[in-house]
C-alpha cells in the first residue's frame, strides 16, 4: 500500500480545464452584473514565477540530496516537500487555466488597447502558472526513492519503508 500517490495527468487536466471554464466565463459574469472586468497588473505573473523558481530550486537540491548524493531525508521533511509539490501543482493547474481562459476572453479584442493588455498579462500569468506547475511535479517527483517504484512488486514491508517512512499498522 502506498501512502502518497503522485498527482495524476487526469486531475491536471481537469483542474486546467475547471480553470479555462472559469476565466472563461468571469469577465462576462461580471459584465452582466453590471460589472467591469479587472485590468490585470503585472504583480501575479511575477509572484507566480517566483513561486516556480522557488520550487524548481527545491526540486533540484531535493534530487541532488536523494538521487545524486544519496543523503537521507526525514520522513517529516520528505511529508512537507511532499505537500509542498501537491499543493503547487493543484494550485498550478487551477490558476493556469483560470488565467488562460481570461485571456482566451479577449482574443477577439487584441485591436483595443485595453482587450491586448488583457490578453498578453493574463497569458503571461497563465505561462507562469504552468512553470509552477512542472516545477511541483519535478519537486513531486524527486521526493520519490528509487525503491518507490518497486513497492508493487514487494508488497507491504518492503521499498522505501525501512527509511523511517511511516507505515500505518
Amino acid at each position: 500500500m502506498k501512502l502518497a500517490r503522485p498527482v495524476s495527468a487526469l486531475l491536471v487536466a481537469g483542474l486546467i480545464a475547471v480553470g479555462i471554464v472559469a476565466g472563461r466565463l468571469t469577465p462576462p459574469l461580471i459584465i452582466r452584473l453590471d460589472g467591469t472586468p479587472p485590468r490585470l497588473g503585472w504583480i501575479a505573473p511575477l509572484t507566480l514565477l517566483a513561486g516556480a523558481a522557488g520550487v524548481g530550486t527545491l526540486a533540484w537540491n531535493t534530487w541532488q540530496s536523494l538521487h545524486r548524493k544519496h543523503e537521507r531525508m526525514t520522513s517529516e521533511h520528505a511529508l512537507r516537500m511532499l505537500s509542498l509539490a501537491k499543493s503547487c501543482a493543484v494550485v498550478g493547474a487551477l490558476v493556469a487555466g483560470f488565467y488562460g481562459g481570461f485571456a482566451l476572453t479577449y482574443v477577439e479584442s487584441l485591436d483595443s488597447m485595453l482587450g491586448r493588455e488583457r490578453f498578453v498579462r493574463g497569458l503571461a500569468a497563465s505561462v507562469a502558472s504552468l512553470l509552477l506547475l512542472v516545477a511541483a511535479l519535478l519537486l513531486e517527483r524527486a521526493c520519490r526513492l528509487p525503491e518507490d517504484d518497486d513497492d508493487d512488486e514487494d508488497g507491504p514491508g518492503h521499498g522505501s519503508r525501512g527509511r523511517g517512512d511511516p507505515t500505518p499498522a
